[in-house]
């Protein structure tokens, strides 16, 4: 029993040791020789983890009452000095005010300044870069296994129309431009660490420069790109009972099964709306950075989410917040779109025989759609049959 009790007192004195905080609330400490300043008992005790009571200089903002007579030197303050003002600052107990018009103005110290950065230029740019590193290996690997996709028996040499112009010209517009918005977001997000090691600050500097005004200018393309093919495409990547069988043949990608589909099977539906999705978030996010405190979206967001999940996300945020969560989110967005173009393109072009003409011209051979898409073809035909436009 003694023994029990040994180490259990053994136990809590440990705990208190390594944890002060838990031990003990900092001692009341005697301000008469500072004038009710700070002291070294406060610094020590906050060095130790301690609760310190701040009262003595939150509550010590000023009192205008003090002001000089009229006939006296007023200065500018009145009844408060600068140490005051700065409490009240770091207290949020002061009114700002000030001449300047525009948003953010009266905010004057803003703390997620760092966290921010450490954050971006930690985990964003090592999680998303090595996802990004990681699946292209992965897709040369899958290649090397599984070889290109090939038409069984060969083509046809019948084309059939896939796509028309004005189709291809918005698949075109979309991907072109998220193309080079992936490239100058790179640049801008990364080049500081990867790029002035190699060429150089002043070379980096005229790139940086150059890709943010072709980021922030081919966004509009993006935009209207993701606005042309919602509309054309989004009736023919409505999932149905298809869509199951695809998935559970895995596509044909594994095997040599062909599982029947319409215009778009379910893997190209799951890049539709994903792009579709995240192509949205992140014009909403991109056009909050792009017109700084104007579009504040992630208190309102953070609000939903916890009357919904009963979460207890921020929603007082300060406009200086709302740009860094939009930042963040920004990069995060585009890392995930990035992973899903890239097996996109693979697919489309060396992954597989005859789909890049698909996007190429809008012909594709005959064998490859009866193949890959049998009851889009069975659908066309049969339209043709009757005089109508396929």
């Amino acid at each position: 029993m003694n023994v029990k009790i040994f180490s259990a007192a053994i136990f809590v004195l440990a705990t208190l040791l390594f944890n002060p905080g838990w031990a003990q609330e900092a001692p009341e400490v005697d301000r008469t020789s500072t004038g009710g300043a700070q002291t070294l008992e406060d610094i020590m005790a906050r060095q130790k983890q301690l609760e310190v009571d701040e009262s003595f200089r939150s509550e010590n903002l000023g009192d205008p009452a003090n002001a000089a007579a009229i006939d006296e030197q007023l200065g500018t303050l009145g009844g408060r000095s600068q140490a005051d003002a700065w409490r009240g600052v770091r207290y949020n107990e002061i009114d700002i005010r000030t001449e300047v018009r525009g948003p953010a103005v009266d905010v004057l110290i803003q703390d997620g300044g760092m966290p921010w950065y450490e954050l971006r230029e930690g985990p964003v740019i090592a999680y998303g870069g090595g996802a990004i590193l990681g699946f292209l290996a992965l897709l040369v690997v899958f290649y090397f296994i599984r070889g290109k996709i090939m038409i069984d028996g060969g083509p046809s040499g019948t084309k059939i129309e896939r796509f028309k112009a004005i189709e291809r010209f918005g698949h075109w517009l979309l991907a072109g431009s998220f193309i080079v918005l992936a490239v100058t977001g790179l640049i801008t997000l990364m080049g500081r660490s990867f790029l002035i090691p190699v060429i150089g600050h002043e070379a980096y500097s005229t790139l940086a420069v150059g890709s943010k005004w072709i980021h922030n200018n081919i966004a509009w393309s993006f935009m209207l790109g993701l606005i042309m093919t919602f509309c054309m495409w989004v009736a023919h990547n409505i999932p149905n009972k298809l869509d199951w069988h695809w998935l559970k043949a895995g596509g044909g990608i594994f095997t040599k099964s062909h599982p029947s589909s319409k215009k778009f099977n379910a893997g190209q539906k799951i890049i539709f709306w994903t792009v579709m999705i995240l192509g949205f978030s992140v014009s909403l996010s991109g056009l909050s950075l792009l017109f700084p405190f104007e579009m504040p979206m992630f208190a309102s967001t953070f609000e939903l989410i916890n009357s919904v999940l009963g979460t207890s996300f921020p929603t007082a945020l300060a406009p200086h917040e709302e740009m860094q969560y939009a930042n963040i989110w920004h990069s995060i967005v585009a890392f995930v779109m990035m992973l899903a173009i890239i097996a996109h393109i693979y697919i489309g072009s060396v992954g597989m025989e005859g789909a890049f003409d698909a996007m190429g011209n809008g012909q594709v051979d005959l064998e490859w759609a009866r193949q890959h898409h049998d009851l889009w073809v069975e659908e066309v035909q049969a339209r043709q049959g009757k005089g109508e436009s396929s």
